[in-house]
């Protein structure tokens, strides 16, 4: 195995507890490394600029994976727009300009494929990037998104860093949230149909028309996919940012399906034999979100794990997370 960071790096995950973060933890762990640097929101708010800078003045992290964002389905989007933007501008700013003041040497930030134009050509190469009007439904985040490329390329062309952005396609996997507003699509519908199958419920509703397509990840094969671009070597981890092109890489499986096949997928997943309805009065977003991972696929990555043994999983771990809730508010009921 190639590497570029040595197993004793100190190495930062900003936002190991979410979804994304967690991810990279055990990617990182499973790969040996010994020196993570973490950080709980109650023990390092990224959105305070001054406690930021002090942490990295303090610790000098190596490396720096910043997962950390605030980010939800389409209902949060949608409804805290203003929050969205504001967090995760602030976050990313804090974070990566700290980075350069401590003389971080590699930096990767965590996008989402909501930064590409609604309507743009699939699948989606990099080089599309503000190339047409964005999704409305999620156009704070996604703006904020595009500045932290933005500033990526800006440090990296003023100051000589070595910062690439990396957009994954959709997510899900351990450590997801099932909020029943802000939840994304697929642990969504992992908990209706969990708890319409314990109902006997005779259908289920989903939202939108089940016509967008969709490309899903699992996000320990996106952690895999992070960890493999920060090991690369010097000569062509530097050719993915000395480019006339923001220093920019797709993150996905190069495939997708509609949303009605993964809901029908995710019942037979969790056994719900029941009717699906759809609800087309809720939003349906983008009609169609495909990354082009060709850019990826040229440095000797690619995807492993298939979208039913990856569901099979998320649904043990919704699974998991449901018995918590439960001896949760039976403690709570006890006293």
């Amino acid at each position: 195995m190639n590497r570029f960071m040595a197993l004793d790096a100190p190495i930062y995950v900003a936002g190991h507890r979410g979804m994304v973060g967690s991810a990279l933890m055990r990617e990182l762990k499973k790969q040996g490394y010994q020196h993570l640097m973490t950080r709980s929101r109650e023990e390092l708010d990224l959105t305070d600029q001054s406690r930021v800078r002090e942490f990295f003045a303090s610790n000098r992290p190596a490396y720096v994976f910043l997962a950390a964002a605030k980010v939800g389905g389409i209902y949060a989007n949608n409804v805290y727009r203003a929050e969205f933007i504001q967090q995760n501008l602030a976050i990313q700013n804090n974070v990566i300009d700290a980075a350069y003041r401590a003389g971080v040497e590699r930096l990767i930030f965590l996008g989402s494929s909501c930064i590409y134009p609604r309507d743009c050509p699939q699948p989606i190469r990099e080089e599309y990037l503000l190339s047409g009007p964005l999704e409305m439904s999620n156009r704070p985040y996604a703006v904020a998104k595009i500045a932290g490329v933005e500033q990526c390329w800006g440090y990296n062309r003023q100051y000589g860093t070595h910062y690439l952005a990396v957009m994954p396609t959709n997510l899900y996997g351990p450590g997801d949230s099932y909020h029943p507003e802000n939840s994304h699509v697929i642990p969504s519908l992992i908990k209706k149909a969990h708890q319409a199958k314990i109902r006997g419920d005779a259908s289920m509703v989903v939202w939108g028309s089940g016509r967008p397509l969709r490309e899903f990840m699992y996000s320990d094969d996106m952690a895999s996919a992070c960890v493999h671009l920060m090991n690369l070597d010097a000569q062509r981890f530097a050719s993915l940012l000395h480019t006339d092109m923001p220093p920019l890489v797709n993150v996905g499986v190069g495939y997708d399906m509609s949303i009605r096949a993964l809901a029908h997928i995710i019942c037979h997943v969790v056994g719900y034999q029941g009717a699906l309805v759809f609800d087309t009065e809720r939003p349906d977003g983008s009609p169609r979100k495909l990354l082009d991972v060709e850019r990826l696929n040229s440095l000797g990555w690619q995807a492993r794990t298939g979208l039913g043994q990856g569901l099979a999983q998320a649904y043990r771990d919704y699974l998991s997370h449901a018995a918590v809730e439960q001896l949760a508010r039976v403690a709570a009921c006890a006293d």
